[in-house]
C-alpha cells in the first residue's frame, strides 16, 4: 500500500520491454495506478509497448513525436552514441513530453524501466541526472527497479511512493528481473536488444546522407530509409535498389519518386528485375 491517502497515479515511459513491464508491476502493487505512454518516429515503433500493455492490463498512450524528434536529432547536445543515436538527449526528449502530459492529466510523477549500470554510457548516475535536468521534471522521475541506488525523489519525500518497497538492481545482469518476471507471472518478453534504428550503421549512414543532401524531408522519406540499396549518383540525384517487390516498400518508393519529380528534389527511383521509373529510362527501358 503506498503511504498517501489519496489515489496516486503515475505515468510510465514504456518500450514494451521486460523492464518496463516491471517497473509498472513494482509501483501497482503499492495501489498506485499506472499509466503508460509510448512514443513513436520512423526510427522506432510503439509495436511492443502495444503487447505490453495487452499483456498486463495497462492503459497505454501512443503519441507521434516525429517532428519535434527530428529537430532535437539534427543538433542534439550531447552528442551522438555510436551512430546517430542520441540516447540522452531522446530520453530527456521523451521524459519533457511526458510530463507535459502527467500535468495536463494530473498525474503525480513519471517512471521508467531504466537500470543504473546497464548501459554504460547512457544509464549511469552522471547521465540519468542529466535527463532529469533536461527534462523539465526534475525530481518528479522514479526508476522503481534501480530507486534504492538513486537520490531519493519528491514522490517519495512526499509519501506517495514507499521506497521501502523499490528495488535496488543495478549492472548488465538479467538475473534480478527475470526472477521477478516469474513471482509477477509474466512468461513472455521480448529480448532486451535494441528496437532502434539509430544504433545501426546502415540506416545510420542513409540518414546522414539524408540530412546532407535536403532541408526537409517526410515521415516517407525516412521509412524509405529502412529497404533496399542506396546509390548516391550526385548532389540530387540518388537510386534505391529494392530487392523485393512486396508491397510496402513500392509504396514508399512511388511516394518519394511523385514528390521529387514534382517538386525538383532528389530524384530517386527503385529498380527490380527490370522495372523501373523514368529517372532511369535508359536503364531498364520502362516509362
Amino acid at each position: 500500500m503506498n503511504l498517501s491517502s489519496r489515489k496516486v497515479r503515475a505515468l510510465g515511459l514504456c518500450s514494451g520491454g521486460l523492464d518496463s513491464m516491471l517497473s509498472a508491476l513494482v509501483l501497482r502493487k503499492q495501489g498506485i495506478t499506472v499509466e503508460w505512454v509510448s512514443f513513436e518516429t520512423p526510427f522506432f515503433s510503439s509495436e511492443k509497448a502495444r503487447r505490453a500493455s495487452i499483456l498486463t492490463g495497462i492503459p497505454l498512450l501512443v503519441r507521434n513525436i516525429t517532428p519535434v524528434y527530428l529537430k532535437m536529432l539534427k543538433s542534439p547536445r550531447c552528442g551522438y552514441g555510436k551512430h546517430m543515436n542520441p540516447c540522452m538527449d531522446c530520453h530527456a526528449l521523451m521524459f519533457r513530453l511526458a510530463g507535459e502530459i502527467m500535468n495536463q492529466n494530473g498525474l503525480d510523477f513519471l517512471f521508467s524501466g531504466e537500470v543504473l549500470g546497464q548501459r554504460p554510457m547512457s544509464q549511469n548516475k552522471q547521465s540519468l541526472r542529466y535527463v532529469e535536468k533536461q527534462s523539465g521534471f526534475d525530481g518528479y522521475i522514479l526508476r522503481p527497479l534501480s530507486a534504492k541506488m538513486l537520490p531519493i525523489t519528491l514522490p517519495e519525500k512526499q509519501e506517495l511512493v514507499n521506497r521501502e518497497l523499490l528495488l535496488d538492481i543495478s549492472g548488465r545482469s538479467r538475473k534480478s528481473q527475470i526472477k521477478l518476471a516469474e513471482e509477477f507471472g509474466i512468461m513472455s518478453y521480448p529480448s532486451p536488444a535494441g528496437g532502434c534504428l539509430l544504433t545501426e550503421k546502415s540506416y545510420s549512414s542513409r540518414l546522414k546522407d539524408l540530412f546532407n543532401h535536403q532541408d526537409s524531408y517526410t515521415e516517407e522519406e525516412l521509412h524509405l530509409l529502412k529497404y533496399g540499396r542506396h546509390l548516391r549518383l550526385s548532389k540530387n540525384t540518388k537510386i534505391i535498389v529494392g530487392r523485393t517487390l512486396s508491397r510496402p516498400h513500392r509504396s514508399h518508393a512511388n511516394d518519394w519518386r511523385q514528390r521529387n519529380d514534382d517538386f525538383g528534389g532528389i530524384n530517386m527511383c527503385r529498380l527490380q528485375q527490370g522495372s523501373g521509373c523514368r529517372t532511369c529510362r535508359s536503364w531498364c527501358g520502362n516509362p
